[in-house]
């Protein structure tokens, strides 16, 4: 199962918010930690796989759009 984008922003953002605000023990920061991993790889890949459609797209929209 693929979780959206905006669903995995906000996860990562709580888990961050809840190493300033929580008590969080060390086996729990392990979990936490390993999991904003999971998350930033995961964001960090589409940003990467929407770039490379941007770059595509690109010379298509280039060419409808007329010169200025």
């Amino acid at each position: 199962m693929t979780i959206s984008w905006n669903d995995a922003a906000q996860e990562l953002d709580a888990i961050v918010n809840s190493f300033d605000t929580d008590d969080v023990s060390v086996d729990e920061l392990f979990t936490k930690l390993s999991r904003a991993t999971e998350l930033i790889e995961m964001l960090d890949a589409r940003l990467i796989a929407t770039k490379a459609q941007v770059e595509e797209l690109s010379p298509r929209l280039a060419r409808l759009t007329p010169d200025e």
